[in-house]
């Protein structure tokens, strides 16, 4: 993480219910919160104009709010609830909550329970696909998903393509063809937490996985989480497939001329490689921009 200024704030204090156990949510109990906030302040340090920092009153009243807010059973989601409200101000990148529980329900005698967590905004690039029911319909319910989803801000959406089904044999006329599209979002969630989101998305739409490679209604994949390098079992970023695959760079090269695909190079020349090699058609779609 680059270096950046601290916000802090410590000591929050508010009473609330929240607890797996009936009389925690009953009686409620006190709650303690600490958030430091990690943002550039040259610029108000410079200017001295409170609108390029973070009015931290305001925020503090936010917090308290958030913590006063309708029960939950753990305070891992109540951490979670509130780096969403620090981080829905523009100037934070990244924060770090605690929340202290200091009359938790514990059998032995201790001084404290908190539970600490760090979120900040994560670029990721996001593919989609679809060739089964009304495809671009599903793709723009898709993207609906994403934009009112407080964990995701979604920053630019490709033009649609059309391309043949791509088999595990190859290009197969026969099929449906799919309608493609790349977005590229911002995203509190840790890389699995993205991914089962998209699998709820998919989920939501009738995507089902009894065929590799086979018809769908709704095909959602992480292309890049940043500069992360996962390798995983189910789960590898960059898709180690996407430098390969015309339906993928085709849309985002045209929502960004100047991507790079991490490890492999430029997207618009993984492209132009693709095409000469392979032949693979990618046809524009008739279609009112997605964003």
């Amino acid at each position: 993480m680059t270096r950046l200024d601290r916000l802090t704030l410590t000591g929050l204090r508010a009473f609330a219910h929240h607890g797996v156990f009936e009389h925690e949510r009953r009686d409620g109990q006190p709650f303690v919160v600490d958030v430091t906030v990690h943002l550039d302040l040259s610029t108000a340090g410079s200017s001295d104009r409170l609108g390029e920092t973070i009015h931290y009153g305001v925020l503090a009243e936010e917090i308290v709010r958030a913590i006063e807010r309708d029960p939950v059973d753990l305070i891992e989601t109540l951490a979670e609830r509130i780096a969403l409200v620090v981080l829905a101000h523009r100037a934070a990148r990244v924060v770090d909550v605690t929340v202290h529980k200091p009359q938790a329900p514990i059998a032995v005698e201790f001084a404290d329970v908190s539970v600490a967590i760090q979120r900040q905004w994560t670029r990721s690039v996001v593919a989609l696909g679809a060739n089964l029911g009304d495809r671009e319909a599903t793709i723009r319910q898709a993207l609906l998903a994403f934009a009112t989803n407080p964990s995701i801000r979604l920053v630019a959406a490709s033009p649609i393509v059309e391309t043949p089904a791509l088999r595990v044999e190859g290009v197969d006329e026969s099929a449906p063809a799919y309608l493609n599209a790349v977005v590229e979002l911002d995203t509190v969630l840790p890389p699995r937490a993205l991914l089962a989101e998209l699998h709820r998305v998919e989920s939501a739409h009738g995507r089902t996985r009894e065929v590799r490679w086979g018809d769908r209604t709704l095909d959602l994949d992480i292309i890049t989480y940043g500069r992360e390098r996962i390798v995983e079992p189910d789960l590898v970023v960059p898709h180690p497939r996407a430098g390969e695959r015309a339906f993928v760079l085709a849309p985002w090269a045209a929502m960004d001329e100047n991507a790079i695909l991490p490890g492999s190079g430029a997207v618009v020349d993984l492209l132009a490689d693709v095409i000469e090699r392979t032949g693979e058609r990618v046809d524009p779609y008739p279609a009112e921009p997605l964003a």
